[in-house]
């Protein structure tokens, strides 16, 4: 679309509004749409299993096309993995994989669809979505946990630990269920924003301590992705409850609908020995450790990662270490066991392996791959290693189009954008306002923006359009208004207000502005 045609369709619009409003109807098992009608979109369910097979699968599929009759969303069901190529992946909004199981997709494959989910794609992981792809260290991460094992179907009771995002809101605060519940090998807590937990006293079989989360959600780079461990049964489908938290789901992963899935500012407390892939060390018994183990038998260059813990965002390390040993250093790598040097800590000799202290270091080094410590030192066994914590700054997403107030733009249909629309139409000194947005402690600023007009400059600033200037960040020309780039600063002012942002360049149509994210 050209700039002088933008123009004159804003203009257009500034003297005349035009409203829209579509009512859906319900069957009896669907959930009643309280939204305003979604703009339509695809989505792709994925259901192939090189493991055990579900018989709930279609079920699955019929629920799912019966919520996009529904919904304005069309259904792509597939088993074939090649349909996981960039060009045939563009046109679908989210991806839902549907109680997959084993190895599912090859490296092409995979390197498609991680490309798509960063790019601002969705994925919604249903039951054995987490029984997939073990060996593939992204997917681990993406999902949030790997399933470890299951008692049999029973009854057990689901609690709603966040009532206000779509797939929960109207759920029950208690929810008493028959399904097949899964423990995970890692608990996702720290890693991605919890929705729903079991309660463990309810049911047989709970291994996870008492804090065993089921349903949670993250964004995953410009995307975002979902995963629930509900579904087993073919009776699941035809719940109202569930099929509730099914469109939830697929609406966020879509974009249709923003909600908060930023994972704790602190990454908690991890188990060290909760590892998912290591060289040289074994679990040590120790009756004064947290969970009555450590890593231990460690010795110079040995190593262990963590496929489900994140770096991104990643400002401190903090581990629990003894040692009678000779000391030494933990090294915090992004992405492998020689990837990024994050940062690293000395490790002193404390005089026996059940005396343990506290070390901690800030990281100066940045990366979005998962965790890796490796271990250096001198001869012989050097400490043991008890639990961990990342410290991570927050970061807190939102679609552009969503501003409270607004001087010139006009949001623009665009297939390729989250959610389907972007702020438009902007010109030299136009600006948009989050009143819901706030500043405070503020230190990046990121935006997805596309131009194939004059390219720009985004300021950021506080408290209103004139108010004090935390950072700025240039817009490139990417050649089209569906080709979109991130763009990011540092923001070096501080102050509270909410978040304003003023748009400065040449003459004619600027650039598009689809999600910003500030990190604080």
């Amino acid at each position: 679309m050209l700039p002088v045609f933008r123009k004159v369709f804003r203009s257009a619009a500034l003297r005349c509004g035009v409203a829209a409003a579509a009512a859906l109807t319900a069957t009896v098992s669907l959930p009643t749409a309280a939204h305003a009608a979604d703009p339509a979109y695809k989505v792709l369910v994925f259901s192939k299993t090189a493991g055990f097979r579900h018989d709930s699968i279609p079920a699955g599929i019929q629920a799912i096309r019966d919520l996009g009759a529904a919904n304005n969303f069309t259904v792509t069901a597939t088993e074939d993995s090649t349909a996981f190529t960039t060009s045939n992946l563009a046109q679908f909004k989210a991806v839902v994989f549907l109680s997959t199981t084993g190895d599912v997709l090859n490296d092409a494959q995979q390197t498609a669809f991680a490309s798509y989910v960063d790019g601002g794609g969705g994925y919604v992981g249903v039951h054995a979505a987490a029984d997939t792809e073990y060996d593939w260290p992204y997917y681990g991460r993406l999902v949030g946990a790997w399933f470890n094992s299951h008692p049999a179907i029973q009854q057990a009771r689901v609690k709603t630990e966040d009532a206000t995002h779509p797939a929960t809101t109207g759920l029950p605060a208690t929810w008493t269920r028959t399904d097949e519940w899964y423990n995970y090998r890692t608990n996702p807590r720290s890693t991605t924003h919890v929705l729903q937990t079991l309660d463990e006293t309810s049911y047989s079989g709970g291994n996870m301590g008492g804090d065993h989360p089921i349903t949670w959600c993250h964004p995953q780079a410009s995307g975002r992705s979902f995963y629930t461990g509900l579904g087993h049964t073919i009776e699941s489908y035809a719940e109202a409850n569930f099929r509730t938290l099914l469109l939830g789901a697929i609406r966020y992963a879509a974009g249709m609908v923003q909600a908060n899935c930023a994972p704790p500012t602190g990454d908690g407390t991890i188990e060290a020995e909760s590892y998912t892939s290591q060289f040289g060390v074994q679990q040590a018994a120790h009756a004064t450790a947290s969970g009555g183990k450590t890593v231990g038998y460690i010795d110079n260059g040995d190593w262990v990662g963590y496929s489900s813990v994140s770096t991104a965002g990643a400002t401190g390390f903090t581990a629990r270490v003894s040692s009678a040993g000779a000391g030494g250093t933990i090294q915090i790598r992004s992405g492998s066991q020689t990837g990024t040097v994050l940062g690293s800590v000395s490790v002193p000799v404390t005089g026996s392996w059940d005396t343990f202290t506290t070390v901690s270091t800030t990281l100066t080094g940045s990366a979005s791959g998962s965790l890796f410590l490796v271990f250096t030192g001198g001869a012989g066994n050097l400490f043991d290693l008890d639990t961990f914590s990342l410290t991570k700054s927050a970061a807190t997403t939102v679609e552009a189009e969503s501003y409270t107030s607004q001087f010139g733009v006009q949001q623009a249909a665009h297939a390729t954008a989250s959610g389907g629309k972007t702020v438009g139409y902007i010109d030299n000194g136009d600006w948009v306002g989050y009143s819901s947005v706030n500043t405070q402690g503020a230190k990046g600023f990121s935006a997805r923006v596309s131009s194939a007009g004059a390219g720009g400059t985004i300021q950021v600033r506080s408290g209103s359009q004139t108010g004090t200037v935390l950072g700025s960040v240039s817009v490139p020309v990417t050649g089209s208004w569906d080709t979109f780039t991130t763009v990011s600063t540092t923001l070096t002012a501080s102050a509270s207000g909410s978040l304003f942002l003023v748009f400065t360049g040449g003459a004619g149509s600027l650039f598009d502005v689809d999600t910003i994210t500030i990190t604080k």
